[in-house]
């Protein structure tokens, strides 16, 4: 689990930052707390702040993180975001399939930052104004304030029903998010088909660019 991630911090964040944001996750998480009450979440909280409150303990997290991170790199590495149509489509299944597996194995915090995004998938936050701007609209993604995304119920209905038919997409859901570092069969990841979200085939998007809905 990635501490900074689930209190949702920078990792640059002061002593006093974490406290505060324990305390705040702490009076909604705690398991008396009947409305937003939850076990788990409290469990990993503490863990979180356990460590990220012990300045040794905190180094050598943070050291062991990065070590984790230069041997990791990016999770989608392997995928063409780069090639015009075929790109954007890419973009868009990568982010649903980034989004979808937050939301089922940590559903109570299932926002990813753009930071993050940049970092899993590999390119510039620049890439991605109008892939989320297309997701937005067609109700699969929301974002946050804070610029943090998540995935809706009409975004997971997508994915589970256009899995079977997008080998890419099953590819990087049954990879699994720890799995999917460079070099992972790329010919799988640049031949299968690509859709549009709604149902529509590369194809058909095709026609659709002039129109905006590519």
């Amino acid at each position: 689990m990635d501490y900074y991630e689930f209190l949702q911090i920078s990792c640059n964040a002061e002593p006093e930052t974490i406290h505060r944001v324990f305390r705040f996750l702490a009076a909604r998480f705690h398991p008396d707390n009947p409305e937003t009450g939850n076990v788990e979440a409290f469990t990993r909280l503490k863990q979180a702040y356990d460590v990220l409150s012990d300045p040794e303990r905190r180094a050598r997290y943070d050291a062991a993180s990065k070590k984790d991170m230069n041997q990791s790199g990016a999770l989608f590495t392997s995928i063409d975001f780069m090639d015009d149509l075929e790109g954007e489509l890419n973009r868009r299944l990568a982010l649903l399939a980034l989004l979808y597996i937050r939301r089922r194995t940590t559903p109570t915090i299932p926002e990813v930052s753009l930071a993050e995004v940049e970092e899993r998938m590999g390119f510039p936050r620049d890439y991605l104004g109008f892939t989320t701007w297309y997701l937005r609209n067609k109700g699969f993604i929301t974002r946050a304030d804070n610029s943090d995304f998540a995935l809706t119920a009409e975004g997971v209905d997508f994915v589970e029903l256009q899995r079977a038919k997008l080998p890419i997409l099953n590819k990087m859901l049954t990879s699994g998010a720890g799995a999917w570092v460079a070099g992972s069969d790329a010919s799988i990841v640049r031949r299968g088909p690509t859709i549009v979200p709604g149902g529509n085939s590369a194809s058909e998007a095709q026609g659709q660019t002039g129109e905006g809905e590519a």
